[in-house]
């Protein structure tokens, strides 16, 4: 008996054999569901939706890189600016004294653009802003003021005390222009160039200045068109509201002269 039983006892310790790794089991279960509970709160904190194992999607991965090298690249122009990083001036002491720069609207919609200046007291501009349509140019004229140099300073030196901002602004279509427009919408406004003030010295002659001399004779000439009267190309009216019809009144002299001159070759 005492042989049996002690057969007994090593077949049932083979059966309790397994279960003894129970409780090491249950514990590699709880670590591994802690590890998964603390990647879930780090994509929380960080924004990032990660799948009931843990893992974190493709596609928003991607979508986050996507996006944060778009916020490294430079913001695309609307317009393009000739002279494009610089504002060019004669330097005549004690004078005001004008530049220009041509603009032109190089994307696909209306854009309306406006100055800004770092001294509004000495500086203007003609227009200030407008919009343009696709395409479309127009050259802006700068006044300024030039002082005499002060004591123990360069002329070169003034360059940088004045600076003009460009910005522009995408618009839905053609409009009038009125300043409120970016304020009205100032997340949509960008800043295409600050561009700082070269003076020219007049008594040398330069590429730079000559171009300057062609823009200023070319803005000169198109405020002298727009400021022609547009012409009529309607019906005349005379009178109140008496309206003569070109054709109609073309074709009743065709027809007098012609009653005349056939009046003349029966005699």
């Amino acid at each position: 008996m005492a042989i049996a039983d002690e057969k007994d006892r090593k077949v049932w310790g083979l059966f309790k054999l397994p279960f003894r790794n129970a409780p090491s089991t249950t514990t590699s279960r709880s670590s591994s569901h802690n590890t998964l509970h603390y990647r879930s709160q780090q994509h929380q904190s960080l924004g990032i939706t990660s799948l009931d194992d843990g893992s974190v999607p493709r596609s928003n991965n991607s979508s986050s890189v996507s996006s944060v090298a778009r916020s490294f690249l430079p913001a695309r122009r609307r317009l393009k600016l000739d002279p494009s990083n610089k504002l060019y001036f004669p330097y005549e002491p004690g004078k005001q004294v004008r530049s220009a720069i041509k603009i032109k609207n190089s994307s696909k919609s209306h854009v309306a653009f406006k100055f800004q200046t770092t001294a509004p007291k000495s500086c203007f501009m003609r227009p200030p802003g407008a919009i343009l349509a696709p395409g479309e140019s127009i050259i802006a004229t700068v006044f300024k003021f030039v002082e005499h140099p002060e004591n123990n300073e360069k002329t070169m030196d003034q360059k940088s005390r004045v600076k003009f901002k460009i910005m522009s602004l995408k618009v839905k279509g053609p409009m009038d222009y009125v300043p409120e427009l970016f304020e009205e919408q100032k997340d949509q406004v960008a800043i295409e160039q600050i561009l700082p003030v070269i003076f020219l010295n007049v008594e040398c002659p330069s590429p730079t200045l000559e171009k300057l001399k062609r823009q200023l004779a070319e803005a000169d000439a198109a405020l002298e068109e727009r400021k022609k009267p547009v012409e009529d190309t309607g019906p005349k009216i005379i009178g109140e509201g008496l309206v003569i019809d070109e054709w109609k009144e073309r074709r009743e002299r065709y027809l007098a002269r012609q009653q005349v001159e056939g009046g003349v070759e029966t005699v």
